[in-house]
């Protein structure tokens, strides 16, 4: 069992714990992930770690479905039943003297340890981070500190400046000619959009997948990704991956297999959840 020791709320829908994990957190590099049971009967779901501590990791998570619902229910002092990790290849972080990292949504909270663990390489760092609205904004202060340059991109407008994060990424591109690498955190839409703006300048880019996911260990296949026209495992070969050999519109499409299920569970969890409430009432 691990002990959950800290939990925030950092949106409406995106929530912060640090769970002891000594072993973990004396191996886990930026990009690692872990994979996670709540409970005995829960299902097991990846998580990136955005963050270590004195003998703890740090997980940020927004709450989508039945098993991240579950797991936001918990409290401080309450311990998740599985944790395995540090899983997946780090991400390359050595040798770039300017890098732009891109963030979207809820991918800030694993763009943010690959611009630390560059920053603290000596990496020039400059970051682009998106979200819908300023409500649903997150981790600002903590790009601010690791970042030479920071941009902030809101849908409505309403923080930041208003578009998508390709919109000062595409000036950053024309202005800056010393430009390493560009690091690709978020949807997939996102980050095929990202990789589309790279192209022409032939600016080396990695985008971090997240596909569906069970073992972590490359033996079930469910996170296979399609990548220069070779079969490749997020789990294993990933999460990083040469961003212009994606094959994006498959990963899309893959990534919908069971989102009617995954709505079924959602609201039989909620059902449940009202449940409890009126009975404790």
């Amino acid at each position: 069992m691990n002990r959950i020791i800290r939990r925030e709320q950092l949106n409406e829908n995106v929530v912060r714990i640090e769970v002891e994990a000594p072993r973990i957190a004396a191996k886990a590099q930026a990009g690692q992930f872990v994979i996670l049971r709540v409970n005995a009967e829960g299902e097991r779901i990846p998580l990136t770690i955005a963050g270590t501590g004195e003998g703890t990791i740090r997980l940020i998570f927004q709450t989508v479905g039945s098993a991240t619902m579950t797991l936001a229910e918990l409290q401080e002092g309450d311990e998740i039943c599985d944790l395995v990790g540090p899983l997946g290849t780090p991400t390359p972080t050595k040798g770039y003297r300017r890098a732009i990292v891109v963030g979207g949504g809820v991918g800030c909270a694993i763009a943010l340890p690959v611009a630390r663990a560059l920053s603290e390489r000596g990496t020039e760092v400059i970051s682009v981070v998106g979200f819908r609205s300023r409500a649903l904004v997150i981790l600002e202060e903590e790009f601010k500190e690791v970042s030479k340059q920071r941009y902030l991109t809101t849908d409505d407008g309403t923080a930041g400046e208003q578009g998508s994060v390709c919109v000062p990424l595409q000036r950053l591109l024309e202005s800056e000619k010393d430009i390493d690498a560009v690091f690709a955190i978020g949807p997939l839409p996102m980050m095929k959009f990202v990789a589309a703006a790279t192209r022409p300048y032939g600016v080396k880019t990695i985008a971090s997948m997240n596909p569906i996911m069970i073992d972590g260990t490359g033996m079930c296949g469910c996170c296979r990704v399609t990548v220069g026209g070779e079969m490749k495992f997020a789990c294993v070969d990933g999460p990083d991956f040469d961003a212009h050999l994606i094959d994006f519109d498959e990963a899309i499409s893959r990534n919908k297999t069971y989102l009617c299920f995954e709505n079924e569970a959602r609201e039989r969890h909620c059902r449940l959840y009202r449940k409890q409430v009126e009975d404790k009432q």
